[in-house]
């Protein structure tokens, strides 16, 4: 097994890294995790993120961060990444109704190229995270697919949600396979369902980080799990991922509604280390 690096998305234990910034971020490291990915910032400054990072010797691959930030902020928000030396600044979702095939799309382009060349321009790089509503189709293609056909690999790329592939009713190795060469950060999330394909079962996040909406799981008997506790088969996931030239895998889970979320972390980082030796 490929040696990936390992990281966690820190919306992951949101409510703990706000309560005790500092002290989450030295557990998460204590659990052998060396990556994060911050979905908000605490109120924090780029310079104190920093400083704790380096203190407990974890390293920032990439963010969650809307592309009106960059729209607003220009250069001010790519060097309040780099800072803390983000490689990739991952869009955490855009409205359906923004993709491909609707009214707004010329100026989703518009927006999305012009943020990838301001990071391009800097060393970085913009990544998009799907959810399961991407897998809807126009004219016999995915909206995922749409958005990475139509704006070129050098300005974008997947970070693919493994679990809300699965979810949308898509088997997450091959879709992983689809997209080798092009994808550097994969997202690895565990889950337990009755029915796939039952609507959004996810709070989707504002620029700050903050839940916009709560939405019902019941219909689907829909539960976030640990990594290596839900029906996810990540030996292939891993298999297609090293296949697909991935560098990082991200641990997310999104709640944790048995136990407490840094508990779920620690199990998730665990699982990995002895099931897969990384």
């Amino acid at each position: 097994m490929k040696q990936f690096k390992v990281g966690i998305q820190l919306y992951s234990v949101r409510e703990d890294l706000a309560a005790d910034f500092e002290g989450t971020l030295k557990k998460i490291a204590e659990m052998g995790y060396e990556y994060v990915e911050f979905a908000g910032y605490c109120g924090k400054s780029a310079a104190e993120i920093k400083e704790i990072l380096d203190k407990y010797g974890l390293k920032c691959v990439s963010v969650h961060q809307g592309v009106d930030w960059f729209l607003e902020k220009g250069q001010e928000a790519v060097d309040f990444l780099k800072t803390f030396g983000v490689k990739y600044a991952i869009v955490p979702w855009y409205p359906a109704e923004r993709h491909y095939g609707t009214p707004a799309w010329e100026e989703t382009y518009a927006n999305f190229t012009k943020t990838a060349e301001l990071l391009k321009k800097n060393g970085m790089k913009l990544g998009y995270h799907n959810h399961d509503f991407e897998f809807r189709t126009y004219e016999g293609k995915y909206l995922l697919d749409w958005l990475y056909e139509k704006i070129p690999a050098d300005l974008i790329e997947p970070e693919l949600d493994t679990c809300w592939v699965h979810y949308a009713g898509v088997e997450p190795a091959g879709f992983v396979r689809k997209y080798a060469g092009r994808m550097t950060v994969l997202h690895l999330k565990d889950f337990a369902c009755t029915k796939l394909g039952g609507g959004p079962v996810y709070a989707l996040i504002d620029g700050e980080g903050k839940e916009m909406k709560n939405t019902s799981r019941e219909d689907s008997g829909f539960t976030f799990r640990p990594i290596g506790m839900g029906i996810q088969d990540f030996g292939a996931i891993l298999a297609a991922a090293e296949d697909a030239g991935v560098e990082y895998v991200i641990v997310e889970q999104d709640q944790s509604p048995e136990r407490p979320p840094m508990e779920a972390a620690a199990i998730s980082r665990k699982y990995l280390k002895d099931t897969f030796g990384i």
